[in-house]
């Protein structure tokens, strides 16, 4: 229920036009994140942070590219069951799913771009953290490794 209202809503917000320029793609600041792989690889990231309802319906959209180090986290105020979409997103995206405790619990890789399917958290997180295509296989990023930021707890 959940979940479809939040879909409506950002169908809503897309639609009378409020996500659909270029300019409004621009990037916030960013913020350090890194993550520690099972391995005990520690991977350095630099992170735009969704705050706002506004930026965490645009997300990426309208972007050409992202920076290999680079992503951004759309944290929310307590875990719930997240859903994603690609729709105006113009390049591949991983998305990894964040527990409260900064561990990764699902991570869907490659996302499609333009794509209107659900991708789903596959349970509840307090966060999403979006890198560019391919990251997580390139770099070896599996469930269970650890997220740390801010935005977590140790």
């Amino acid at each position: 229920m959940i979940r479809t209202i939040l879909f409506s809503l950002a169908l809503l917000f897309a639609s009378v036009g409020a996500v659909g320029t270029r300019a409004q793609a621009q990037s916030q600041p960013n913020e350090p994140l890194s993550i520690v792989t099972a391995a005990g690889t520690k991977l350095k990231f630099q992170v735009e942070i969704a705050r706002s309802f506004e930026e965490k319906a645009r997300g990426l959209m309208y972007r050409d590219a992202l920076a290999a180090n680079a992503g951004m986290l759309f944290v929310y105020p307590k875990e719930l069951r997240q859903a994603m979409w690609m729709k105006n997103t113009m390049i591949p995206l991983d998305m990894l799913f964040i527990r409260r405790d900064g561990r990764i619990s699902h991570i869907h890789e490659r996302a499609v771009p333009q794509s209107l399917d659900t991708i789903s958290s596959h349970g509840r997180v307090l966060a999403v953290l979006e890198l560019r295509g391919g990251t997580a296989a390139r770099l070896g990023i599996a469930k269970g490794d650890r997220v740390r930021h801010k935005a977590f707890r140790e």
